[in-house]
């Protein structure tokens, strides 16, 4: 049987079944890249979830896999050379979980750097962006008064709507007819966007055209859809 207590995150979500992947997460924006992507791919994995809300990712045990205090994160008891191979960062875990099943990214070098060129876009500017729209309108900045802070993620995010309205306008998904790890990176976002957060009033969501038809796309896949809800919130 495969061995993984050199790893301590198994002392705080023990592994039932040590020989498949052990998944880490909740179900927020960054976290379904992970679930959707292991719901796409169809690899064996175990669920468990880190309740955010009670620090669980501030524990020791936690720290020692992320030390960087974040959702989500996995433990491969089949990583590179057959090893136990643990991995954090949602961008860096769809490239890895691509590449070990070679799907859900090109094979051809200029598409492969073109699907991680989106990736990287999510991660450096959707993320970030919406996220301090959700803090500034949903969240505890909806009490300031000064509303500069809010209104600047706002004009941000509507730009970047406004990109990936672009790429969209020809093309069913973000590479074309190929659903990618891309797609993966930006649906929770731009879906939690104008349903969690409830700012599509404030990004001018009803205006687009492209972005709405891709996220209907995307939701009506099983594996997003399922992906969306794992693990359960507590």
């Amino acid at each position: 049987m495969t061995d993984l207590s050199n790893f301590p995150i198994t002392n705080q979500y023990p592994a039932k079944d040590p020989t498949i992947l052990q998944y880490y997460g909740l179900p927020t924006p960054n976290g379904v890249k992970a679930s959707i992507m292991l719901e796409e791919i169809g690899l064996p994995y175990e669920v468990h979830l880190v309740d955010i809300m009670k620090n669980e990712t501030w524990t020791p045990d936690y720290l020692s896999l992320n030390p960087n205090g974040k959702i989500p994160a996995i433990l491969d008891p089949d990583g590179p050379g057959g090893k136990p191979f643990a991995l954090w960062e949602s961008g860096a875990i769809l490239v890895y979980l691509a590449d070990k099943t070679g799907k859900l990214i090109p094979t051809d070098p200029a598409a492969r750097y073109e699907t991680l060129q989106w990736v990287f876009w999510q991660m450096a500017s959707v993320g970030p962006m919406f996220g301090q729209v959700g803090f500034f309108h949903k969240f505890a900045g909806k009490d300031y008064e000064d509303k500069r802070p809010r209104d600047r993620y706002v004009a941000e995010s509507k730009r970047l709507l406004g990109v990936l309205e672009g790429r969209l306008k020809d093309r069913p998904f973000i590479m074309g007819d190929d659903f990618t790890i891309a797609d993966i990176s930006l649906i929770g976002w731009v879906n939690n966007l104008v349903t969690f957060y409830e700012a599509g009033e404030l990004v001018d969501y009803a205006s687009l055209k492209a972005v709405p038809a891709w996220v209907e796309r995307c939701l009506a896949r099983p594996a997003v859809a399922r992906g969306l809800k794992i693990p359960a919130r507590p």
